[in-house]
């Protein structure tokens, strides 16, 4: 089955709201087997909406629709499907009785505007709405299906999971949709499509392969569709198995996992600590790290230190390293790492000196230019990156980077 996502509102057009709707709905429909082909926003204008519902129509099996169904006169959702459905408004008593004990609740009295949210499309479904006063509207017509939602994430979410999702369920054939992410850090996305290219071509046909890259990291999307869901994560799982055997040292986790959850749970099962010494990544690292509920297991604490002063006094680096070497290079970084490692009296400890940019670059060492070191208990481990000119990715990238040598660490 393929679905169709429309989102009406001038505030997402105009970037005041952020349509978080559509990915929630479209990762719920994909669990119970349906496809989202399309998602659409549109302004709060009847022909607009009128013109959309139509395209929508002539590709889509399920039409799923949320906004404008508020009080007010710029919420014209409802007097639309009336159009577009050929029929008109009726009072629907299960509708204002709803409304009626949520605004009993709230120590309000039902205002005549109010009321009229208990007014739907003679030819829909009520869909009783538990977390606020605008019903949704399910409608039937020329074996297609469409659902009318309110926009506010919050009454969606609950219409959705408690009944429209059911019966969406009950009321088609659907298969299964399985999706199993793999994570990757260390390689760039042309590089892993090459290396990967032989396992790529000899997936089975109903799987398919997504590249997902962001700064620091590539993620593998593999989609498997079918009707028998144990085979399909069979199938998935095997060939997860073969990529292991080709890009293990690259792989870092699957599905929800962070580098940071990651390396937490490593730490726990070593029963060992660590703490960082930042320079370019300005604490971004530790943030990362005390992202992770519980890391106060594990993580003792970090010097940002930026300025040399700060990295001779608190991290004991060395003036003439400084001198002879500057401040991104591998000496100092060495230096940080097995500084704040002696000085928090942590198992392990990740430095990281670098220039973010976009201004600070040298022909020797242009913007980018990362020096990261790793302490462990036996050894200080070191390398250079050349992460580029964008200053927030640079600082993602090489937060990402050091997590990353710390897991190879412990691993």
């Amino acid at each position: 089955m393929i679905a169709e996502i429309i989102t009406i509102g001038d505030e997402l057009l105009i970037g005041q709201v952020i349509d978080t709707n559509s990915a929630w709905i479209g990762e719920n429909l994909n669990r119970i087997g349906i496809k989202v082909h399309q998602i659409t926003s549109i302004s709060d204008d009847r022909e607009h909406i009128l013109k959309t519902l139509k395209e929508a129509e002539t590709r889509a099996d399920i039409i799923l629709i949320t906004g404008g169904l508020g009080p007010t006169k710029d919420d014209i959702t409802k007097t639309t499907l009336c159009e577009y459905f050929d029929t008109t408004l009726v009072f629907n008593q299960d509708a204002y009785k709803n409304i009626e004990t949520i605004f009993l609740q709230r120590g309000y009295t039902v205002t005549e505007l109010n009321r009229r949210q208990a007014e739907v499309p003679a030819n829909c479904t009520p869909i009783t709405n538990l977390n606020g006063t605008a019903p949704g509207m399910w409608f039937e017509r020329n074996s297609k299906i469409f659902v009318s939602m309110p926009g506010v994430p919050f009454e969606m979410k609950k219409m959705m999971t408690d009944q429209i999702l059911p019966k969406l369920s009950e009321k088609l054939s659907l298969g299964f949709i399985i999706h199993k992410t793999i994570l990757t850090q260390g390689v760039g996305e042309s590089f892993l499509a090459k290396t990967i290219e032989d396992w790529e071509d000899a997936l089975p046909k109903n799987i398919k392969l997504a590249y997902l890259p962001q700064p620091g990291m590539v993620r593998l999307r593999l989609t498997a569709v079918g009707q028998d869901r144990s085979e399909l994560e069979q199938i998935i799982e095997d060939q997860v198995q073969k990529l292991k055997e080709i890009i293990a040292d690259f792989i870092f986790g699957f599905d929800d996992e962070t580098m940071e959850s990651v390396i937490g749970k490593l730490l726990k099962e070593h029963k060992n600590t660590v703490s960082t010494a930042e320079s370019c990544t300005g604490g971004y690292i530790a943030h990362l790290i005390t992202s992770v509920p519980g890391s106060s297991e594990y993580f003792m604490g970090s010097v940002v230190a930026y300025s040399n002063k700060i990295k001779q006094d608190e991290l004991g680096v060395k003036s003439e390293s400084l001198v002879s070497h500057g401040a991104v290079s591998e000496t100092v970084v060495r230096e940080m790492a097995e500084g704040i490692r002696k000085k928090f009296k942590t198992g392990f400890s990740i430095a990281t000196s670098g220039i973010a940019g976009p201004d600070g670059g040298t022909d020797e060492k242009p913007v980018g230019t990362t020096w990261i070191a790793v302490a462990t208990p036996e050894k200080t481990i070191s390398q250079k990156f050349l992460f580029g000119e964008h200053r927030g990715r640079n600082i993602r990238k090489a937060a990402l980077a050091g997590l990353n040598m710390l897991r190879t660490e412990l691993l």
